[in-house]
């Protein structure tokens, strides 16, 4: 009886030191945007390295960087490019493990050297878009809006046929790059030139203000046009023959959602093998053609756009890259929240 009871206190022992370490070496918590991943993948790495992976979602950066403030912890957070900025200045990243995420030469021209981690020391991107607009080429000649650009939304043909993203970033850059301003600026009078811009586009078109719903209204064909992300424009083209999309010549907002593994990540040595897993072109492949997002790798890039993959021909699938006009949003708490108070009143004009 004592043998056993001996036997039973040290399972007991050994259970209680082996925990911890089991529970941070099997478990994966990643945190992610909403139907950004094709499942499958998850799935398959989780059978390769023998790991759960916890994945939540979440559906903005400032919703995702709150619970990072929290206190949460998590392994691997793909956030986007100024919230990656924000996590950097504030220390709240750690750097890559490149002997083991050793493969980023696979990534495609438009994603290398960006500004805010020129040399993948903390983040590896992941998907990429740009914002642009989806029309009906029944309705609008593709000549008329390729040739007015950003300015198609100040006029009056295409009233209560207009879908406008609600967001204050997207519609405010619309109207820095028509009025031919930067879409970081801080100067107060473009500030104000943008603002009453998006009045007259509040008057001229009357637009529909929608988020993620314009994705399947557009596909649909309910509206003539929309401000649209070039991922989701991808999926509309792939639906709807009769859809085009422009990428205006004014310039437009180059995003970027990147992998990075935060400072309190309980699992960092499996989360450099998960970014890594990510990156691999079979994966990157998979993840690219379920959600429509251009691949951050090269190889994929080309194989899912040229001659027999799924977007082959899709006009929205490939973001335009090394554009001069074409900007990154950079972090700039004082500038979103001017142009959150502006956009309430351009949504409140009567």
């Amino acid at each position: 009886m004592k043998k056993m009871m001996a036997a039973v206190l040290t399972l007991v022992m050994l259970l209680t030191v082996c925990v911890p370490f089991a529970a941070a070496d099997g478990v994966l918590n990643v945190y992610n945007w909403g139907e950004y991943i094709d499942k499958q993948v998850i799935t398959n790495f989780e059978k390769e390295f023998g790991v759960r992976v916890n994945y939540s979602l979440f559906s903005s950066n400032e919703e995702m960087y709150t619970k990072l403030l929290s206190g949460a912890s998590y392994d691997v957070l793909v956030p986007s490019d100024y919230m990656i900025e924000r996590l950097l200045k504030e220390n709240m990243l750690q750097p890559l493990d490149r002997s083991t995420v050793d493969n980023l030469g696979n990534l495609c021209e438009g994603v290398q050297n960006l500004s805010y981690d020129p040399d993948n020391t903390w983040s590896v991107p992941y998907l990429w878009q740009t914002v642009g607009i989806v029309y009906d080429t029944t309705k609008i000649d593709p000549e008329k809006i390729e040739e007015a650009g950003w300015d198609i939304f100040l006029d009056p043909e295409y009233a209560g046929h207009t879908y406008m993203y609600d967001s204050e970033r997207d519609a405010f850059m619309v109207a820095f790059k028509a009025l031919g301003y930067s879409c970081n600026t801080e100067d107060e009078t473009e500030i104000q030139a943008a603002y009453e811009w998006l009045i007259k586009m509040d008057e001229a078109v009357k637009p529909s203000y929608v988020t993620d719903e314009v994705i399947d209204s557009m596909a649909n064909g309910e509206k003539w046009m929309a401000l649209v992300y070039s991922g989701d424009a991808a999926y509309i083209l792939s639906e709807n023959e009769d859809m085009g999309y422009c990428t205006p010549k004014q310039g437009t907002n180059i995003a970027v959602d990147a992998m990075v593994i935060p400072a309190n990540a309980s699992n960092p040595e499996m989360a450099n093998q998960f970014i890594r897993y990510i990156t691999e072109y079979d994966n990157a492949v998979m993840i690219s053609e379920e959600v429509g997002y251009a691949s951050a790798n090269a190889e994929a890039l080309a194989e899912l756009s040229g001659e027999g993959g799924t977007y082959e021909g899709n006009a929205a699938y490939i973001p335009r890259a090394g554009y001069e006009q074409d900007e990154m949003f950079h972090d700039n708490e004082t500038l979103k929240k001017t142009l959150s108070e502006l956009w309430i009143k351009v949504k409140l004009h009567e």
